[in-house]
């Protein structure tokens, strides 16, 4: 019976029931999740709505790019850049509607760093005069920029950049000017060919050298006549990147020779300089990185996304892939049932929802503190350089992470361009670098908390009053917990468990660091980094548990449970610091046990309880087939059927015989043929 089973089973019609079935086995309404994650079924239409209208567009059919050399992507980047500007003006679009048309493109397109970078740090930074000037410019695209702050020769240290702009009293002029070759700015996105002006970044030097530190400057790189390169400026594209990711970006360098630009060039929204040469203080000293904490705060949203597509391909894929033990019916059994599989796929599912939930709160935060930068109130500036430097190295750290776990989940073809995920990788890899590298934005993180840690110990009367909300944690230090060396299971099953040990284990490891400050340990700065941003992001999942139970129906406790589970395995991941402070402890003498063995089997509970409602909660992102851009991972589940298909419009696939066979192939035949026939063919 069971060999007649394997000889009548498809395997390809198998794959759609298995989707269907694993669709009617969820419980949750996706169309109310959908609308948690999308903050509303307003967002939701809209973003649907342009996303079919993008979709139905030949100009941005996927289905050749693939087979596209790095100067062709390039040129497709821009042909669906214009192209989104173009039904802008066909369907009145607003910015937000465009920005959901840009967001909605997976290939770095060249405006990215116009619309995250160039045009809010011009708006919010620039002065009056130069924001009357240019800003309607800006905004309608009349002129195209990039935000131009790395160097050849230095990247994250912002203090250390060598480009320089002396102050002219007699001519009332900036000279920007590249003193040395590692003074070239570099990585620039649109710099290399695209971009007509850039933002940037250069120390001020004042009439008789006197240094200010680095500033911003409005610079025009390019002839808006003919786009030639402006005079003293040199300029080009980097080259190709690693695993050939963000190749319709053109990442570019650029050299400055005694360039002069108007005193009104410089962006003097906070901090100025007198015609006759006198510097007018801004009223916070790093004022100027707003641009870079944007960045970061839109990164957190981004990551979630890019980890929410991988969660949704490798679910699908997992969820109709049959593979190893077989069952009663004869079939092997789907691998998303295996622990391995499972174990590796729903916390990163709980991550994509815990990352777009918290990307929301961080960008109304930033919204807050800009508004407030501008009527010159930066009191909200450090807290945010805090947070938004933690996030990002903890997000864009496990977004690469996850996203190549995804992958490999899916075995063999998930290594095919087709599963998508490579792309998504290629792409997402440098995010642990740009905008601050992760391993030197862990220090700021690190002198916040100790900052604040003296604050609070700066008297014999230690008080937890003034304490921010990246930093609430410390107050443990001062009114310790009570805190049983094992948990249960059950306990584990309330998020205050897990809220209560992140927190202290925050607490325990700055303590520690304060302690040991003149022999800290090599890694000391990323595990305080990890566990002080791991608390404050354990707190938001504590908020978010509590609106998620809003939900009508059991649509509630299902999403509570997917943040019940972000937070257990992020006290996994903890569980060498809470055992090594004895927040965790194993007993002593014959006593001694496992200590963690209950959070590991809560883990596993709750993995099983979310397993039937994978699909179901990650059909709730939302994404299209054209937006995943899968094989593996299209709706249907027809997956080989999508996989042969792409096989066959491989270019090599064109004809029967490859054009190397004349070339190549048939003189390796021909030579072992003779050496054959000669009878000199050796073994």
């Amino acid at each position: 019976m069971s060999s007649m089973l394997k000889l009548q089973h498809d395997t390809n019609a198998q794959t759609e029931l298995d989707m269907s079935n694993a669709r009617t086995a969820s419980t949750v309404s996706v169309e109310n999740v959908r609308d948690f994650l999308h903050h509303g079924r307003s967002a939701w239409e809209t973003r649907r709505r342009i996303v079919g209208i993008l979709e139905n567009d030949p100009i941005f059919d996927k289905t050749r790019r693939e087979f596209l050399t790095r100067t062709e992507k390039y040129e497709r980047g821009l042909v669906l850049t214009d192209r989104v500007y173009e039904l802008q003006t066909i369907h009145n679009w607003d910015e937000r509607e465009v920005q959901v048309a840009i967001s909605s493109i997976d290939e770095q397109l060249s405006i990215g760093l116009h619309n995250i970078a160039f045009q809010p740090v011009f708006m919010l930074q620039g002065g009056p005069v130069l924001v009357k000037k240019y800003g309607p410019l800006i905004a309608t695209r009349a002129i195209f920029g990039c935000y131009m702050q790395t160097e050849l020769g230095h990247g994250t240290n912002v203090s250390s950049l060598e480009t320089t702009a002396i102050y002219i009293p007699e001519t009332k002029e900036f000279e920007i000017h590249s003193p040395t070759i590692t003074s070239s700015k570099w990585w620039i996105g649109a710099l290399g060919k695209t971009a007509t002006h850039g933002v940037v970044q250069a120390k001020l030097l004042l009439p008789g050298g006197k240094d200010m530190g680095p500033h911003l400057f409005f610079v025009q790189l390019r002839s808006l006549h003919d786009h030639t390169l402006m005079p003293g400026i040199t300029a080009g594209d980097i080259g190709p990147k690693s695993n050939g990711g963000f190749a319709a970006t053109d990442n570019g360098f650029a050299r400055f020779d005694h360039v002069r630009i108007p005193k009104e060039n410089m962006l003097s929204g906070f901090a100025s300089v007198t015609d006759d040469g006198l510097y007018q203080q801004p009223p916070h000293a790093k004022l100027s990185y707003g641009g870079m904490l944007y960045i970061r705060a839109n990164m957190v949203t981004g990551g979630g996304w890019l980890i929410a597509k991988a969660a949704t391909v490798a679910i699908r894929y997992a969820t109709v892939r049959r593979q190893g033990e077989r069952e009663q019916d004869g079939l092997e059994k789907q691998i998303i049932s295996y622990p391995s599989v499972y174990y590796r796929l729903l916390p990163i599912l709980s991550r994509a929802y815990m990352f777009i939930q918290l990307g929301k709160t961080l960008t109304k935060a930033f919204d807050v503190m800009a508004s407030r930068l501008k009527k010159g109130d930066a009191s909200l500036l450090a807290e945010m350089h805090a947070t938004t430097s933690g996030l990002k190295v903890y997000v864009s750290t496990n977004g690469v992470a996850d996203i190549e776990t995804a992958r490999r989940s899916m075995g063999g073809h998930g290594y095919s361009a087709f599963s998508g995920l490579g792309r998504l990788y290629a792409d997402y890899l440098p995010s642990v670098t740009y905008e601050g590298d992760n391993f030197v934005l862990d220090q700021q993180v690190v002198r916040a908390a100790l900052k604040s840690y003296h604050a609070v110990f700066a008297s014999s009367s230690p008080t937890v009053d003034s304490l921010s909300p990246s930093s609430a944690y410390l107050r443990y230090l001062v009114n310790p917990p009570a805190v049983p060396s094992v948990f249960a299971e059950k306990e584990w099953r309330d998020p205050v468990t897990a809220i209560l040990v992140l927190e202290l284990r925050a607490a325990l490891v700055v303590r520690e660091l304060v302690q040991n400050a003149e022999a800290r340990d090599a890694s000391a700065n990323q595990r305080v980094s990890k566990a002080v941003t791991e608390a404050f992001v354990a707190t938001q999942a504590g908020d978010m548990i509590k609106n998620a139970l809003k939900l009508p129906g059991n649509d509630g406790k299902v999403v509570s449970k997917v943040f019940l589970l972000y937070l257990l395995t992020t006290v996994e991941g903890g569980l060498t610091d809470l055992l090594s402070f004895g927040v965790i402890g194993p007993g002593s003498g014959f006593k001694i046990h496992d200590p963690t063995r209950s959070l590991r089997l809560a883990i596993k509970s709750l993995c099983e309880e979310l397993l039937p409602e994978a699909i179901g909660l990650a059909d709730a992102f939302g994404f299209t087939d054209w937006e995943l851009d899968s094989a593996l991972g299209v709706y249907n589940g027809k997956v080989y059927e999508a996989l042969w298909e792409r096989a066959q419009s491989e270019p090599l696939n064109q004809s029967e015989i490859p054009a190397a066979y004349q070339q190549s192939i048939k003189p390796i035949l021909q030579r072992g043929q003779k050496l054959v026939a000669s009878g000199k063919a050796k073994l």
